[in-house]
Parts: structure tokens; sequence; C-alpha cells
């Protein structure tokens, strides 16, 4: 009774009543907890010393088996000897505390009432005490849950001030999307991920906004990435105009340049050059080009800016944006693509550029708009475009320029097209080079434009100097007063002392062309000299290229000119001597003209590497063709007349007068001598001397022609009296200057061979023949041979010593001895 009343107290102990609150239910539960923990520890710390106290007998137990067979038997009688032991001393034990336990069984059950009656006390006051407690319990329950209520608006009034500001970052990055604000809208993504939404992740909505911020971060991309597609479609079509405005900006410059020069010589000032990219260029007097944000005057009026015609914002915001994403490399090498293809684009050509000045002017525009906007990008961003990308697109660009110059240039055929060609080529280089573009191989392309330019010139002034010369009348000028006397020498540097004291009217040597080509010259050289302005080059070049290009001009050009005048069938010989009487005066005029050259660029002749006019040579090539031409048509005139003789080959005697023929070319010749009285004396000597052995040769051709057969006595004594006239002629002196018989040498030849058939002197001729001192020495044996062969046929048919027939077989002995004897001459003159 008193185990079961212990065993229920202790139970009740540990129970809680029905009427506990949840704090002592919690209570009472941990209470028990602690019990069982404290239980299991001492029995854990009682199996730990009873192991300890076991061991030594097992390794009692372990010896003794492991000892001798016997050893087993000893062990349990030793075992059971001390089990009687440890009986007896238990009992002994027990005897000696029976009567304290009976006394604690006594007292126990004396407590058991005492326990029970405890039992029922505790009981009702605990009954008395939950209802009591009950009403305290459920206002305890309400202020709980009140107070649980109050933390969680506590709690969810500090969570919403945690999201309100995500939700407020979320509404703005709506409107700066919605109002296109890309650069601020990423900003406040990146705010979002970075310090918002990791402050509130747990929560779903903010989830979701992660998980959008990426998608609207491509949508950003995409849309900066159209505008920027756009703009670049923009930037082509604006870039003609962007060009446009830089290159007549530079052009204004190169208008002022001497007052620029001046100003700056006087207070080292710097003009402005113009501003295209809100950076002003000027030069300084080292050729460099520097910043400048001074002004004048003229600096007042508005200068348009590549942003004023350009708007640059889609490049700038999407550099922002693809920079903010950490995908920069990605837009610059888009970007840098996108210019190069465009790049090429601009630089094709159209296929009839080269028709107008319009056609060149576009494409410049183009090209400088072009990288007037990758300057201003370069300026304006870091590093989108760099020196080494621009270098490297204008190197390119450089090379398919020259390259389409070069083609197009090719077709043009006026001269002044070819010049406004260059002044767009140096204000191209101009505009470029002030924005540091290197321009050096523009320039030289210019010197072979230039070549071209002087090619267009020449045809031009080809046609000028032929229409010229087509209009000439090719007889001196004549002047009748004073006035056109000046008016003539203020066009063409004449001087003839002579020539001015004579009366009014009076005639000047050379023909009209002569001032029309002197002035068509120094026209040429004014035009070859618009070609060498704003080359920036030394007055010793601009002065070497006009005497190059001037050379080209008489040497080629005006010679040919001449050379094709002076061979038209047309021109006869008082125009060739005009031509010559020409060419000296304008020969004279060539150190005027050098002079005028001088007078222009102020290079002094004497300088080493000047060069020389060659219209010495050109206008003596000219003189010598002429008086070529006029020995060439004195001789076919000779040889027209000539084909007008109509000899009796076999008359018995001659006319007693001269041929008809041979007087009227006698006459011609006479006259045409006279004329040459204006040439040099040379040159009339020459062509006097050519005329003469070129009649002496045709006469001398005429008799020993191989389809003449036969030839009288008559015949010869009629040719003898031609040649007598050709002799009277050349000791006339038709032309002063020859000394003694010098003319009349040229029908030597003739002469002695007549004189041998009209003599019949056979034998002096063959008994000198090869004497220095024959009388016959200039006539040939074959010659002769020839000659009588005919005669003797004709005296074999005509019988013509009929009247001598006594002698008549001593004149055929005669003649046929002279034959073999010329034969054999002639022979041993082949061998």
């Amino acid at each position: 009774m008193q185990h079961r009343a212990t065993d229920q107290t202790r139970t009740a102990v540990f129970q809680p009543c029905g009427t506990c609150s949840p704090t002592e239910l919690n209570w009472h539960t941990h209470k028990k907890g602690l019990f069982f923990f404290s239980f299991f520890c001492s029995c854990f710390i009682l199996f730990l010393l009873l192991f300890v106290k076991l061991l030594p007998i097992y390794s009692s137990f372990r010896s003794i088996y492991d000892d001798q067979p016997n050893a087993h038997k000893r062990f349990m009688e030793k075992l059971d000897a001390r089990i009687r032991n440890h009986d007896r001393e238990i009992e002994k034990m027990c005897n000696f505390h029976h009567q304290g336990f009976v006394d604690a069984i006594t007292e126990l059950l004396k407590v058991r009432a005492d326990a029970e009656k405890l039992m029922g006390q505790v009981t009702d006051t605990n009954r008395r005490l939950q209802d009591a407690g009950r009403e305290v319990t459920a206002q305890t329950e309400e202020v709980i849950r009140c107070r649980v209520q109050q933390r969680n608006m506590a709690t969810t009034v500090e969570k919403l001030q945690l999201c309100i500001p995500v939700l407020e970052m979320y509404s703005k990055l709506k409107e700066q999307l919605e109002s296109k604000r890309y650069y601020a809208a990423l900003k406040t993504m990146e705010q979002l991920e970075k310090v918002y939404i990791p402050r509130v992740s747990q929560y779903r909505f903010c989830q979701i906004m992660a998980e959008n911020l990426p998608r609207l971060r491509e949508e950003i991309k995409d849309i900066s990435m159209s505008d920027l597609k756009d703009f670049l479609e923009s930037i082509r079509k604006h870039s003609d105009k962007v060009g446009e405005t830089a290159m007549r900006q530079a052009q204004q410059h190169r208008t002022f340049n001497s007052a620029v020069a001046k100003q700056a010589s006087m207070g080292h000032y710097i003009k402005p050059v113009y501003s295209l990219n809100e950076r002003t260029h000027a030069h300084t007097p080292n050729g460099l080009l520097m910043d400048d944000d001074t002004g004048d005057d003229e600096a007042d009026e508005e200068i348009l800016t590549a942003q004023d015609l350009v708007d640059f914002s889609p490049v700038y915001r999407c550099l922002h944006i693809y920079t903010v994403l950490g995908d920069r490399e990605t837009f610059e090498n888009y970007y840098r693509k996108q210019r190069k293809k465009q790049a090429r684009l601009v630089l094709q050509p159209q296929a009839n550029m080269h028709e107008t000045v319009e056609g060149y002017r576009r494409y410049f525009n183009q090209i400088v708009g072009f990288f007037v906007v990758e300057d201003h990008i370069l300026h304006a961003t870091q590093g989108l475009v760099t020196r080494a990308f621009t270098d490297e697109l204008w190197n390119m660009a450089l090379s398919k320029i020259i390259a389409v110059l070069r083609t197009h240039s090719s077709y043009c055929d006026v001269p002044d097209l070819v010049l406004e060609l260059k002044n767009l080529i140096v204000i191209f280089a101009d505009t470029l080079q002030g924005y540091g573009f290197p321009v050096n191989r523009l320039f030289d392309l210019l010197f072979e434009v230039r070549d071209q330019y002087n090619e267009t010139l020449l045809k031009k002034w080809a046609l000028v100097f032929r229409e010229i010369f087509e209009l000439d009348n090719y007889s001196p000028i004549p002047v009748e007063t004073e006035d056109e006397y000046k008016l003539v020498v203020s066009r063409f540097p004449f001087h003839d002392a002579e020539i001015e004291k004579q009366d009014f009217p009076k005639k000047l040597p050379m023909s009209q062309s002569v001032p029309q080509i002197y002035t068509q010259v120094k026209e040429f050289i004014y035009a070859s000299l618009k070609f060498s302005e704003s080359l920036h080059r030394s007055s010793t070049e601009i002065d070497d290229m006009l005497r190059k290009s001037t050379n080209l001009l008489l040497t080629r050009t005006l010679s040919s000119c001449l050379q094709n005048l002076i061979k038209k069938p047309h021109i006869g010989l008082t125009e060739l001597v005009q031509i010559i009487i020409n060419t000296t005066h304008l020969e004279q005029a060539c150190r005027y003209l050098e002079e005028f050259i001088t007078n222009i660029t102020n290079v002094s002749p004497e300088t080493v590497h000047t060069t020389r006019l060659y219209g010495l040579s050109t206008f003596k090539d000219a003189r010598h063709a002429a008086e070529g031409e006029i020995y060439t048509k004195l001789n076919q005139k000779i040889d027209e007349f000539i084909q007008l003789a109509d000899y009796e080959w076999g008359m018995a005697e001659s006319d007693g007068r001269a041929s008809g023929y041979l007087m009227d070319l006698i006459n011609f010749l006479r006259s045409t001598f006279q004329v040459f009285t204006h040439l040099p004396g040379k040159v009339a000597q020459t062509a006097c001397m050519s005329a003469c052995k070129h009649l002496s040769t045709s006469l001398m051709q005429m008799l020993l022609d191989t389809e003449l057969k036969q030839i009288s006595m008559g015949a010869i004594q009629q040719f003898n009296l031609d040649v007598i006239q050709c002799e009277l002629f050349a000791s006339s002196e038709p032309v002063p200057g020859f000394q003694g018989d010098t003319l009349q040498l040229a029908f030597i030849d003739l002469r002695q061979l007549l004189d041998l058939f009209m003599v019949w002197d056979w034998s002096t001729y063959l008994a000198d023949y090869g004497q220095p001192t024959s009388k016959y020495l200039r006539v040939n044996p074959a010659t002769a041979l020839a000659l009588l062969e005919k005669m003797k046929d004709t005296s074999k048919k005509n019988n013509i010593f009929s009247q001598f027939r006594k002698n008549d077989r001593d004149k055929q002995k005669l003649i046929e001895t002279v034959v073999k004897q010329l034969r054999s001459l002639v022979n041993g003159m082949s061998s």
C-alpha cells in the first residue's frame, strides 16, 4: 500500500492538472524531461562503474581459461568457497539491519494516512485554484492574442517599409522605360538588384521582379540597338550636308588666307578655321593645328556644328547602355563594323561622276561628312572609336579616293572641269587636314591631275593654234596708222629700227598669226598658273611647273601644228616663206616669254635649277621643216614643168631657140626667188642651189631614160639650147650671195656631156680620162656609153650621116671603136 501510494505520489508530481495554463503545462513538460535526463545520466555512470569493477574479473576469467587443463576445476572449487564466504557475510549483514528495516516499514505505514489526507487537500486546492484562474486564463489568452496581433502588425509594417522602396523603384523603372530614359532605367535596375531586392528577396513578388530584370535589359539593348541602326541610316543621309558645311567653311578660310597671314605676322593672331564638332581648329604659324576659343567679327556669325546637323544622342545612349550592361566591346565592334561598311558605300562613286563638277562635289561632301562625324565621335566618346581605327579607315579611304580620282579624271577632257576638280581636291584636303587627317598623298595626286590638266590644255590650245593657222592669210601685216602699229606691238614684242623709220602705211614682216600665237601662249601660261594656286608650293616649284608646261606647249602642241601646217598640200611656196619668217620672229620672242614667266613667279632666271624654254629649238625645227618643204615643193614644181617637155628625139636639126616649157620654168623660178628675198640668205641660196641641181639631174635623167631608145644629133643640139638657158639663169644671180660661178656648177655635168657630143671630141676624152685636168672630167663613161648607143642606133635606121657617104664607114667604125673603149672603161670601173 505504501509502495503504491508512493508511486501515485510520484506520478502526481509529474502529471499536470487539467486546469493548468499553457505556461504551466510547458513547465511541467520541461521538468519531466529534466528528470528523465538525470535518470539516464545516472544509469550511464553506474554502467561505467560496473564496467570498471568487472574488468579485472574478466581478466581473471581469461587467465583461468587460458591456463592448464585442471585450472577450471580448481577455479570452480575456489569460487564455491568464495560464494559460501559471501553468503555468510550477507547473512550477518541482513541480521544486523533487519530491525531497522522493520522500523522503516512501520513508519511508512503511519505516514500513509497522512499522505492520503494531504492528497485530498491538494486536489481540492487545485480544483478551487483552477476555478478561480479560469477567467484569468481567458483574459491572459486574449492579451496573448492581442500581443501576437500587435507583434504581427509591427512585423508587417516593418516588412512593408522594406518593400515600399522596392515597389517605388520598380514603378520608377516602368516610368523611365515608358519615357525612353533607358540609361536611367539601367541605373535603377542596378540599384534594385544590388540594394533593394536583396532586402526582401524572400517574397515572391521580388522574385518575379528579379526574373523580369534580365528581360527588361534585353529589351533595352534591342531598343537602343534599333535606335543606333536608325542613327546610322540617318547619318548616311546627313553626311552630305555635314561635308558640304565643312568644305564651305574651309573654302571661306582659304578666301581670307592672305589677311590671316598678315594678322599672324603682325600680332601672332590665329584665325579660327572652322568648327564642326564644337572644337575650333586654327592654323598656327608653323602649320600645326590647335584648339582656339578666340574669335573675331567673322566668328560672330553662326557656325554650324556637327551636332546642329546630326543628333548624336542615340549613339551616346546606346554606348552608355552597353557600357552599363557590361557589353561595351560588342557595341564597339558592331559600330565599327557598320561604319566600315558605310565607308565602303560612301567611297563608291557614281558612274557618271566625271561628267559634271557637281558629281565630284557630292562625292567629296559625303566623304568629308563621314570623317567629320567619326572625328566628332572620336572626341565626344571615350574609346568607341580610336585614333588607330580612324587612321585605318582614312588610309583605306585615301587609297580608294586616289584610285577613283585617277580613273575619273582621265575621262575629263575639259580644262575648266579639271581645274574645278583640282579646286575641290584642295578644299577637300584642307578640310580633312583641319581634322588631323594626313593628306600628303592627295597633294601628290594633284601633280598627276596637273598633268591631266596640262593635257587638256594642250588639246584645247592645239585647236586654237589650228584655227589661227587656218584663218591666217600668210602675208605681211599692213599697218595704216601709228595706232594700229602700237596695237600690234602691244600684242607682240616687235622692234625693227628700219621699219619704225618708214612712213605709214607700211608692212610688218610677220603675218597676223604671230601676235595671235604669242598672245595665246601667254594665255596658256595664265591657264596653267591657275592650277598651281593653293597647292602650297614654293615660287620656284611653280616657276618650274609653268616652264615645263610651256615647253610642252611649244615643243609638242605648237610644233605639231606647225609641222602639220607645213605638210598640208594647199600650202604653197609663198605661204612656206611666210611661215619661215613667222617662226623666226616667234623664236626671237621666246626670251620675252621667259621674262613674262619670271615676272609672274618672281624667280630669277639665273637660278641654278630654272628650266629654260625650248621654243628656240621648236621654231628652228619648224623652220627647217618649212625649208625642206620649200625644197620639196620647188622640185615638185620643176618636175611638173619637165613633164610638159615634148622633145622630138629624132629631129634632124634644132629649132634654134630654147623649148617653151623650159622658158616657163625659168620664169617661174625667177619670180619665186624674188619672193625669197625676205628669207635669210642661206635659205634662199640653198633653195636656189637645190632647184638648179634638181633641174640638172632631171634633164640628165631625161637623156638617159631607158625608155628613150634613139636620139638624133638635132635633138642633142636642141637639148643644148635648153641647157644654155639654164646656165644663163644660173649666171644671172637669181639669189644674191653666190660667189663666182658656184650656181653654174649645178649644170657642169650636163655641159661637159653635151660639149663632148657636140664637138665629138672622143679622142681628147679618151686620152685625158682619169686626169684631174681633163676637159671632160665630170663625164662618166657609162653615161657617155648609154647616150652614144642611142645615137648609134639612130644612125643605122635614119641614116643621119647620109650626106657624108664617103665618110660613112669611117664614122661608123669610129663610133664602134669609141663604144668598145667606153665599155672597157666601164668594165674597168666595175672590176
